[in-house]
């Protein structure tokens, strides 16, 4: 794994220390910086404490045999109790026990003088506890100076071609593992050299000196065996300074490596960073030497990922085939099963044919042309592609593109703001918002822009229309309708926009008008058989759907499709329940209809619905699946790759921003992320990559 790859040498090089400079310690700001040096003190004063258990079990009998006679032992005790009570404490001032007042102890005089005097005047003043500043890092510093003049040391670590002196308690106070090592019952405990197997010498000796300093200096060349052996001797500090540098030298160049470096030590943090940033980056990764040498297992665990953001399963092709090449002699075996991960019949008709059939490398693999062959009945046989469903045919998050989730009414009474949902981050946020206030209006996607379509602004139907540019982030105006409508649906079938039914402010239409992308004007064409305001539309089978709605006296059972090519509506079979505000969306081969209410809101029999029906074009038929998680109307209903999402909506008290997710293989719904806005009526659609 070679860090870099092309980065700037801004991380090269880092020293991580514990401690802040003299300066900032003696600082009120540098005051928490003693902290590592004072407990690393405690633990040298709890491993003192530990092996004196003996001795004060010992003065605990009362034998006196040191030849003291119990007066004397009595004094000595007493002493022994007024100098703990100069113990050093990590403080940056005097305290006075029981609320007396501060004295400044003087540097004239000895320790045992101060504490005489403190002894004869104990009846007449208040007692003092003392506390020496930098106390614990003078300790350490003395200490340090000890080790480098292999000085007091007690014990030897050989690794390799290296010796390093050090003292066990030190050690023991720094690393865990020496900590089991010298105070468990084990040979090592009292060995004065040990041999420490597998372990980067270099590395060893900069951990040692990290232990007395809390200083050490990581580079390209050394962080991972710095980071191999501090996991090893549980250096906690170092490990997660290491994982930190890591993930600033994090290229593509170098993150499979160091993805796999974090996943052998249980780097969990550096790992999970390292991995995102691999299916973030895939593209640009596969040009890279690391790519082209992975072995066939990891890469087919790569292609497999469903998070690897890629805007089409051509790209995940192209990156097979880049391996494979790069040694076709030896890599030839492996790619019927590599090809297994690619999701063909995703993929374009024309591409598979052009591309894929045609290809050298699959011409003489029996298995590979199978799966060439069922990517292309998928194509050929729509019709039978809920038989051909498997992990092939479930699209990878990033290439399903987006929803949006465009206006409705709020709380407010009239959202104007758009929100994106981002399936790979199961996230939704706001990305714009429209021009004006409009309720009740239509949108469509249209050359990879968003046409919002008439709609009321509170107190007039409007037949203005407006293109909102997401790649621009801009807004135009568009030629309006001829009549003015709200609501009305929207389709785009074969290229051409369809405006569907809605309300004028004075009567409910049946008329349906028709944009003409090429010469960007309205047409009329064949009407509705009945009028419809907040129907549901979609395009199926290459027809436009009008579904449900209400007519003026009631909410509406009937459904009717219109074919472009003879400019007719056909009737088909009714839902077995009248709807209104009701949500509609095409997936799999099937038609959904999803909630909305029985009567106007003016009706106190009115109904909303949680249930949802499925059309059947080859039986013409509606049967009930799975219900939604609650009755509501004017949800809004959109496919996004193999599933279906509803979208907001309307509980009788409350402006939903609940999402749901209707898997047609489970029969199943499941909630994901909600909306930022609770809101109903949203216009909510698809926007494929581009």
């Amino acid at each position: 794994m070679a860090l870099g790859g092309g980065r700037s040498n801004s991380y090269k090089r880092l020293e991580y220390d514990e401690n802040a400079s003299t300066a900032h310690r003696n600082s009120p700001a540098g005051a928490g910086k003693l902290s590592t040096a004072m407990e690393f003190m405690h633990k040298i004063r709890n491993n003192m404490s530990h092996h004196n258990k003996a001795d004060k079990t010992s003065s605990d009998s009362g034998d006196n045999s040191d030849g003291k006679s119990p007066q004397v032992a009595r004094k000595h005790k007493t002493a022994q109790h007024t100098a703990d009570r100069y113990l050093v404490q990590q403080s940056y001032g005097n305290y006075v026990p029981g609320g007396g007042t501060l004295k400044a102890l003087t540097c004239r005089g000895s320790v045992q003088g101060r504490m005489e005097s403190d002894m004869s005047s104990r009846d007449t003043t208040t007692d003092e506890c003392y506390r020496s500043l930098n106390h614990a890092e003078r300790m350490m510093r003395k200490i340090e100076a000890y080790m480098s003049k292999n000085q007091l040391c007690d014990v030897t670590l050989i690794a390799g071609h290296r010796n390093v002196s050090a003292h066990r308690v030190v050690l023991s106070a720094a690393s865990d593992y020496f900590s089991a090592m010298f105070t468990s019952d084990v040979r090592e405990a009292t060995m004065a050299e040990i041999q420490l197997k597998e372990v980067e010498p270099d590395a060893l000796v900069s951990l040692v000196d990290y232990m007395y300093t809390g200083r050490i200096e990581l580079r390209e060349e050394t962080v991972e065996a710095l980071l191999s052996t501090s996991c090893l001797l549980q250096l906690s500090e170092v490990v997660e300074a290491c994982c930190s540098f890591l993930m600033k030298q994090l290229h593509p160049s170098n993150a499979i490596g160091i993805r796999q470096f974090a996943d052998i030590q249980g780097c969990s943090d550096l790992e999970k960073v390292a991995h995102n940033y691999v299916m973030e980056n895939f593209v640009e990764i596969t040009r890279n030497q690391e790519y082209l040498l992975m072995p066939a297992e990891e890469v087919a665990a790569l292609l497999a990922c469903e998070d690897l953001f890629v805007p089409n399963e051509e790209t995940i092709f192209h990156a097979l085939v880049v391996w494979a090449k790069h040694d076709t002699a030896n890599r030839r075996r492996h790619l019927a099963k590599l090809l297994e991960h690619v999701k063909m019949p995703l993929m374009q008709p024309q591409f598979i044919a052009d591309h894929v059939e045609t290809n050298a490398l699959f011409k003489d693999e029996r298995d590979c042309q199978e799966l060439i062959m069922e990517a292309l009945k998928y194509h050929l046989l729509p019709e039978r592609r809920l038989s051909l469903q498997s992990s092939r045919t479930k699209p990878r998050k990033s290439t399903v593109g987006v929803l949006f989730a465009v206006g409705g009414t709020d709380c407010t009474k009239g959202a104007t703001s758009i929100e994106k949902y981002d399936l790979r981050t199961n996230s939704w946020m706001q990305v714009a918002s429209m021009n004006e206030r409009r309720l009740q209006f239509g949108v469509a996607i249209l050359e990879d822009k968003l046409f919002v379509v008439g709609g009321r602004d509170g107190l007039n139907s409007l037949n203005t229309v407006e293109c909102y540019d997401p790649k621009r982030k801009s807004w135009t105006l568009m030629h309006p309708m001829a009549t003015h409508r709200h609501g009305l649906g929207v389709g785009v079938l074969e290229g051409p926009m369809y405006a569907v039914g809605g309300h004028d402010g004075w009567s409910y239409l049946n008329t349906v008008e028709r944009w003409d992308p090429q010469s960007r004007m309205w047409s009329y064409v064949a009407p509705l058989s009945t009028p419809r305001c907040t129907a549901g539309i979609t395009i199926f089978n290459n027809k436009l759907y009008a579904v449900g709605g209400r007519d003026g006296s009631s909410c509406l059972r009937s459904v009717e499709c219109f074919d472009p090519h003879t400019n007719k509506w056909s009737l088909c079979a009714p839902m077995t329940k009248r709807r209104g505000g009701v949500g509609v969306a095409t997936c799999n081969g099937f038609l959904y209809a999803v909630g909305g209410h029985d009567a106007p809101a003016s009706n106190p029999a009115s109904r909303l619905f949680d249930c949802v029906e499925r059309y059947d074009p080859k039986t013409d038929t509606w049967t009930l699946v799975a219900p939604i998680s609650s009755p509501r109307d004017a949800v809004g209903v959109c496919v996004l790759g193999d599933k279906l999402y509803a979208v907001g909506g309307y509980d009788g008290s409350v402006y939903l921003s609940d999402t749901e997710c209707y898997d047609p293989q489970l029969n199943a719904w499941n909630k994901v992320a909600s909306l930022c806005t609770g809101r109903a009526g949203a216009c909510v659609v698809h926007l494929k990559n581009s």
